[in-house]
């Protein structure tokens, strides 16, 4: 079955981004968001039936038919499932079942690496500090390893 292009959801990420990965990954990624374009779908005639749509006569047929497009996508989903491999970790499971944002988390992790990542680099410029005052100080009490010194830092 083929996967259906629908209109991107609303404050979806992809309108303003790259287009999805050809293959079946970027039809997957398509069939996603069209499962979540019909959710959002579904939750906007519920609330409406269940408002000031709910005396009308047939109001509640578009909710069945918002359904069935909603079981259509996820039958989709899982068929195409069987045909991949790609493996999710649980750390990003438990995040999303805990209703975490994806683009918060992304922003902490970016955030944490840096920090990491100046941390890191400052015990690297501290020990090459060190090196460079404990090769000076060699030099001046053992002139003979001199030589050896400075051909060592010249390959740094």
């Amino acid at each position: 079955m083929a996967p259906q292009t629908s209109a991107p959801v609303p404050d979806s990420p992809r309108s303003s981004q790259s287009p999805p990965p050809s293959g079946m990954q970027g039809d997957l990624e398509l069939e996603i968001l069209g499962l979540a374009n019909a959710l959002y779908n579904l939750g906007t005639t519920v609330i409406n039936d269940s408002t000031k749509e709910r005396d009308k006569p047939g109001g509640g047929k578009q909710v069945g038919l918002r359904v069935n497009n909603v079981v259509q996508h996820l039958a989709t989903i899982d068929e195409m499932s069987q045909h991949m491999s790609t493996m999710i970790p649980m750390q990003v499971l438990s995040d999303i079942d805990n209703a975490r944002n994806p683009v918060q988390l992304t922003r902490e992790r970016l955030e944490r690496a840096a920090t990491e990542n100046q941390f890191m680099n400052g015990k690297i410029a501290a020990i090459d500090s060190y090196r460079r005052l404990l090769d000076e100080a060699l030099c001046q009490n053992f002139p003979e390893l001199e030589p050896h010194f400075r051909e060592q830092g010249k390959g740094d």
